[in-house]
């Protein structure tokens, strides 16, 4: 177990927790979850497994979700205070979890005193910390289709009171872009990320937003924006982790990996789905959906990047939970999980997850308060939900005591990788198991390999370990599958089985 741990600590593929705030514990009883109420709940946490925290958004911001930052160096006052975060650090440090925040550098708010500063005229000391320009060039530019239908166009505009000049938001109007061609805006980035890192004590961040730094047509000047930050944020804090959202197709996410050393899978997730629910491992008569990619994939990542960690996940808060694509389909949930956590890479688990709660856009129905169950203080209630209307059901006090509830299945999953260094650290070999219902890979590490195989399809499967799997004998997890001494593997639907070797 040691030895596990402490690999994971080095190489950064600690199972990692991700945390809406306002959404999990709320301490103080006012319905809004807080910083407290996550410090209160750690230990929950432990016995699930966690060895790190994502925390979403936390500084001062005029909206829910927080990603409109009015203050870099703050706490937003629904969830506490500075003091209060560092006494959650320090608990959570001295558990062994190491904590990781959101850091939303693409923009601000309308509200931070910068923009507030720049909308005041051109002569403002403040006025180049944001892209402004003036209406009629916009518009000239449009007309004469210097910018594309998916470029930036007029929408990305946005007016400002009192100004003949309009500034650009990509996302929207309340969220302005900072102008990272002034270098002014790298030296307050810097001192932000220094603060987190020195003055408080955060283990690293996740950068969302990584791609639009610059605008369409500048992605080189994105990778070498993001080099330098690397760079600096390691000569702050060697061992700082750093992970980022880049929602695009392989070939452009990979030069990333150069300056952002993890980055988000998110085609993974969806070839997982796709798999389940077409209850197929192939996309046409020989090509599997996903293992091949992933392994080709993975060698593009470590070429621009040798130490490169795949950021691996089911969920996030910006997509449809993994209970609503499945249908809520028990076995199916199951044996996703199953997937995520034998696949390289370092775990992500949105917060819920492990309760299979439900949830679909628009983004706010995927961001439900956290079920503790009907007597728990420190439930939240912020919101009215849509998709978890019976707490109780999907309540953590309802599925600790259920043997099989999905709670529990990723307690003991997660319990498996981290005894198993090879799930953690093992590289990826596909198996081709001659039956499209049938997933098959083998994870390898210092002389252990794990054979792994998933019944994808809706009827019982068999695979017959003759050559070259014959020496994978010890059942190491099953799940509705079985092995005889024939050497014959029945796997029913939805069902897997880890065999080693």
């Amino acid at each position: 177990m040691t030895k596990t741990i402490t690999k994971s600590r080095e190489r950064h593929h600690e199972i990692t927790y991700q945390v809406f705030v306002q959404s999990f514990a709320d301490s103080n009883g006012d319905g809004i979850g807080d910083i407290s109420g996550l410090t209160a709940k750690l230990d929950y946490l432990v016995d699930l497994g966690i060895e790190a925290i994502w925390l979403m958004p936390v500084h001062k911001s005029p909206s829910y979700h927080k990603y409109d930052v009015v203050d870099y160096k703050s706490v937003h006052p629904d969830y506490g205070t500075l003091e209060d975060f560092q006494a959650f650090l320090q608990k959570a440090h001295v558990l062994g979890i190491k904590v990781i925040i959101d850091f939303i550098i693409n923009h601000t708010s309308t509200q931070h005193p910068w923009f507030i500063e720049s909308s005041k005229g051109t002569d403002n000391p403040y006025r180049n910390y944001y892209i402004w320009r003036k209406k009629s060039d916009i518009e000239d530019e449009i007309y004469k289709k210097k910018i594309s239908k998916d470029s930036d166009n007029l929408t990305q505009w946005h007016t400002s009171t009192g100004n003949d000049e309009m500034y650009y938001g990509f996302f929207w109007g309340g969220m302005p872009d900072l102008n990272h061609d002034n270098h002014k805006v790298f030296d307050e980035i810097v001192e932000i990320g220094r603060f987190w890192l020195e003055n408080i004590g955060v283990d690293g961040f996740r950068l969302d937003a990584a791609k639009h730094i610059f605008g369409d047509g500048r992605e080189k000047d994105n990778h070498k924006f993001w080099e330098k930050f690397r760079s600096v944020m390691q000569s702050i804090k060697p061992d700082v982790y750093i992970v980022g959202e880049v929602w695009d197709d392989v070939k452009a996410v990979v030069p990333y990996a150069k300056g952002i050393p993890s980055l988000f899978n998110f085609d993974l997730s969806v070839s997982i789905f796709d798999t389940l629910m077409k209850g197929d491992t192939l996309v046409d008569s020989k090509t599997s959906l996903f293992i091949k990619t992933l392994i080709a994939n993975q060698s593009l990542f470590t070429k621009v990047n040798s130490t490169y960690v795949d950021a691996i996940f089911l969920s996030n808060h910006d997509q449809k939970r993994t209970a609503s694509v499945l249908k809520n389909r028990k076995n199916k949930i199951k044996q996703a999980v199953i997937m995520l956590f034998t696949l390289p890479g370092r775990p992500y688990i949105y917060y819920g997850e492990e309760l299979g709660m439900l949830g679909d856009k628009p983004d706010e129905y995927i961001r439900e308060p956290f079920s503790w169950g009907n007597d728990s203080k420190f439930q939240t209630s912020w919101m009215t939900p849509k998709y978890n209307k019976n707490a109780k059901r999907v309540s953590v006090e309802n599925q600790l005591s259920n043997p099989y509830s999905i709670l529990n299945f990723y307690k003991n999953l997660i319990k498996l990788r981290k005894q198993t260094p090879v799930l953690y650290f093992g590289d990826l070999k596909e198996v081709k198991s001659g039956n499209n219902s049938v997933l098959g890979y083998i994870r390898s590490w210092e002389g252990q390999s794990v054979l792994i195989l998933h019944n994808v399809g809706n009827l019982t499967e068999e695979f017959s370990l003759t050559k070259p799997y014959a020496n994978y004998s010890r059942i190491l997890f099953s799940f509705r599958s079985a092995l005889d001494k024939t050497g014959y593997v029945t796997l029913s639907a939805n069902g897997t089985i880890l065999l080693m070797d």
